[in-house]
């Protein structure tokens, strides 16, 4: 669609501006070939300089729109993408009443929010969804990131950073010094800063942050060129320097088995580590093309990262190819979200093989099944993809010796859930609701006129907008533990209860999946999978974190048509699978994100929510953090002195003077930190 500009109320106010059935086999893919990247020089969580930017809305409000003139919309799926567009069929889903811990929550905060995200670095940011969640915790601090900001705290949810406006958030462009992602002075872009992920790592006392980075040109137009950006604190304190690293993944992907030319996005990376290697793992999509380049891999050494060395060399694998199930349109898949394995504390790691770390992947998703053309599937499977990429010790030498292997195992179905109800999904929104009820508003006074739309566009919209239902995400694997011997992932799948297809919700597939390397070669198989679902609920973005005794708690967020977006969480062993569900914050108000309405991002909208969860294990603790809804916000709350005779900052939703708040103009997602011991 087109870039949507915004008014100002008053010349001296900126407005607050197919299953695929085959036997199982594994295939082996080439050793990489390794680069060496040189530091980008350090860094720090401060905030850089800025001019203040006022308090509210300022024309561009998303990253990707331009300053003028016809250009690409923010969020017509190039980041984050997700080619499948429809749902498939899960399998029945069973209840969650056992488990041989029954985790205790030991404390709960509140973490980063749209907020803090929004007025960082003095208003000089964008409003962003999903927020994107990174959590890691080590040496006594609990370090958490989204999109676009990161804090540091202590464990009762103190941040350790310098106070400033934003409970001492500091956005990511200022971390990984770059410029602001928008000056709002003068209009210039910096860098497009996203997805981010986040390690502690115990055997190196190292923290280490992934995000992926856009370049774009002063007006704020992707210029193509992108790069994963690595950061690792140069001690176990993590409010201290960090050196960086930049990862060139511009032209990664451009295996001609593909059919799809670089340039290519190195969207969604997440990383993992084992006893000698630290993993980045993307999906490569074409910039200028539909279709999907396959997932790839990067691989460094550890100790030279942990060093600060000046350069590093990476090891770069393509997984286009290498998943040995012939499908209509390549005799091979593509990995797709191959999501590399986490290990707890040092002693955790598969040292076989000369050093083994582990992946999970799925293969539901056009991605896998119709990388060429770019839809075709059915979005439904019946298999799970297991990773091994051997001999990592090699990655300490000149000349690393990787060798990456796989095994397709046969486990119950899943499928593309649907979206999740919220309370009010498709009614119209109600005060409670503050922007979807103002793009419907035509009869409110206001400093602009009549209609409280006016607030918002240059020109009318249709006012037609309807509570959303969330994203429940398609079925790509998500958060990777290797721990006890075992490999722990979960993924969103469509659930059943019944015959009738209202009745089917999102819900959490789960695997445990003993895979074996002391022979040289890859051997997996299941030892214990689920399909979980609650009737009348959505469960979706499950994150696992798992201790060195094989005690794990799975974060989620829980939602239904009368229980607003909530942080959730349930215990999972390898005995008894997992238990049953508990809040660890109740949601207070639906979502009301921008991207839930078609006047800013057209028809149909995608409500963005999650894109993933985090879980971090510290020692016998499992950290969770989970977007939820943190607050609850009156129409003439949000309106302020906006609206005739309304009193009160506009669109902050301040309940008192000195409060915090954790919403803006255009939505209102927050994030919650929770310490459990299973």
């Amino acid at each position: 669609m087109q870039s949507r500009k915004f008014l100002t109320a008053l010349s001296a106010l900126a407005l607050l501006g197919s299953v695929l059935t085959v036997t199982p086999t594994a295939l082996a893919a080439g050793s990489g070939t390794t680069r060496s990247i040189s530091s980008a020089g350090t860094a720090s969580p401060r905030t850089g300089t800025f001019v203040p930017a006022g308090d509210g809305i300022g024309a561009p409000e998303f990253p990707g729109q331009l300053d003028g003139g016809a250009g690409p919309s923010a969020y017509q799926g190039i980041i984050d993408r997700s080619l499948s567009s429809g749902t498939g069929k899960g399998s029945p889903a069973t209840g969650g009443n056992r488990a041989k811990s029954n985790p205790s929550l030991l404390g709960s905060f509140e973490g980063l929010n749209l907020f803090q995200q929004r007025y960082a670095r003095g208003g000089n940011q964008f409003t962003v969804e999903p927020p994107d969640q990174a959590l890691c915790v080590g040496n006594g601090y609990v370090v958490e990131a989204v999109n676009d900001v990161l804090n540091v705290y202590d464990a009762h949810g103190v941040s350790q950073l310098p106070a400033n406006s934003v409970g001492g958030a500091v956005d990511l462009n200022s971390f990984y010094g770059y410029a602001a992602a928008i000056n709002r002075t003068t209009g210039a872009r910096g860098p497009f800063v996203t997805d981010p992920s986040c390690l502690y790592d115990a055997q190196t006392q190292r923290f280490y942050v992934v995000v992926l980075t856009l370049d774009t040109n002063s007006h704020g137009a992707f210029t193509h060129g992108n790069h994963l950006d690595v950061a690792v604190s140069n001690s176990s304190d993590p409010t201290g320097t960090w050196t960086i690293y930049r990862v060139d993944a511009t032209n990664d992907g451009s295996n001609p088995d593909a059919g799809n030319a670089c340039p290519c996005l190195g969207d969604y990376p997440h990383i993992g580590a084992d006893a000698n290697g630290f993993y980045i793992t993307t999906n490569a999509y074409p910039w200028l093309g539909n279709g999907f380049d396959g997932a790839q891999i990067y691989a460094f050494s550890k100790a030279q990262l942990a060093s600060g060395a000046a350069s590093v060399n990476v090891t770069h694998l393509d997984t286009f190819g290498t998943v040995n199930v012939p499908s209509a349109e390549t005799p091979t898949q593509p990995g797709f979200t191959v999501w590399p394995a986490q290990s707890p504390g040092t002693s955790s790691y598969d040292l076989s093989a000369g050093g083994t770390e582990y992946f999970l992947s799925s293969n539901a998703a056009d991605e896998a099944t119709h990388p060429v053309s770019g839809t075709g599937g059915n979005y439904q499977s019946s298999q799970l993809v297991v990773w091994a990429l051997l001999n990592t010790a090699s990655l300490d030498t000149v000349t690393p010796a990787l060798s990456l292997t796989n095994k397709v195992l046969n486990v119950n179905p899943y499928g593309v859930p649907p979206k999740a109800d919220q309370p009010g999904s498709g009614s119209a929104p109600g005060t409670n609701v503050p922007l979807g009820h103002c793009i419907n508003d035509t009869t409110t006074l206001t400093v602009a006129g009549t209609g409280c739309w006016r607030l918002l566009f240059g020109g009318e919209p249709a006012h037609t907008e309807v509570v959303s239902r969330l994203d429940s995400n398609d079925t790509r694997m998500q958060q990777v533990s290797y721990a006890n011997g075992k490999l722990w992932g979960a993924l969103d799948t469509a659930v059943s209860f019944g015959t009738n297809p209202a009745d089917n919700k999102a819900g959490i597939a789960w695997y445990i999946v003993k895979p074996d390397t002391s022979s040289g070669s890859l051997g997996a198989k299941i030892a214990l999978q689920g399909t979980y679902g609650i009737a009348g609920l959505n469960l979706t973005y499950p994150a696992i974190g798992v201790t060195p005794s094989g005690r794990g708690v799975m974060a989620m967020t829980l939602v239904g048509a009368i229980d607003n977006p909530s942080a959730a969480y349930a215990p999972i062993d390898a005995l008894a699978g997992v238990g049953a569900v508990a809040i660890a914050a109740a949601g207070v108000a639906p979502d009301d994100g921008f991207t839930s309405y078609k006047s800013f991002v057209g028809n149909p909208p995608r409500t963005r929510w999650g894109d993933y969860g985090a879980a971090a294990v510290d020692g016998n603790s499992v950290w969770i953090a989970s977007e939820y809804i943190a607050s609850d916000c009156s129409y003439t709350q949000w309106g302020g002195f906006l609206f005739t005779g309304g009193s009160g900052t506009p669109f902050k939703c301040l309940v008192s003077s000195g409060a915090s708040s954790t919403r803006g103009a255009l939505a209102n997602w927050s994030t919650r930190i929770s310490q459990l011991k299973p």
